[in-house]
């Protein structure tokens, strides 16, 4: 993926950018745009963020997880305020599915409060259960939240109130 501007670079995460994609995404946490998440959270997924940095800032940042050996979740997909408009959060969306594809992945998930962006991309309102029914008692058994907002658990209502279950399928 190219950005338009030069001085801006995109690149897999590491764990010293960890700090910096938790002060790029507290104002979204902070308007519930984004589940606030525990530091060693980040840590323990950092492999699956992409950022975008601008010298030594970041800039933008988005994950993929994997939740199934079909499914995956675009996550915590955040750019600085005064960054927007200028193309990196469709850039950071486009590379990462591009590694849902490497990964053999056909269906990636979002829950979002941005449907325009989500749907320009090709995503998809979900409606009903995403998987069958097998599938879906074998994804009961995940702690991860995002699974549960996959499944639309009640429990994660409080939490996801709002926000928008979003599908694309390659």
């Amino acid at each position: 993926m190219t950005l338009k501007d030069p001085a801006l670079h995109l690149r897999p995460a590491q764990a010293t950018d960890v700090r910096g994609i938790r002060e790029l995404t507290k104002p979204y946490v902070e308007s519930r745009a984004i589940v606030p998440k525990p530091a060693v959270a980040y840590y323990e997924g950092v492999q699956e963020f992409l950022v975008v940095e601008r010298e030594d800032r970041l800039v933008g940042c988005g994950a993929l997880h994997v939740m199934w050996e079909n499914v995956a979740e675009v996550r915590t997909l955040a750019v600085a305020a005064d960054e927007k408009g200028l193309g990196i959060g469709s850039t950071l969306l486009d590379a990462l599915l591009d590694r849902a594809r490497e990964l053999a992945v056909s269906r990636v998930f979002c829950l979002t409060f941005e449907v325009g962006f989500f749907s320009a991309h090709g995503f998809s309102e979900i409606d009903g259960d995403p998987v069958e029914p097998a599938v879906y008692a074998e994804m009961l058994q995940s702690y991860d939240e995002g699974v549960a907002e996959f499944l639309d658990l009640d429990r994660v209502k409080p939490n996801t109130l709002g926000n928008t279950r979003m599908l694309l399928t390659f």
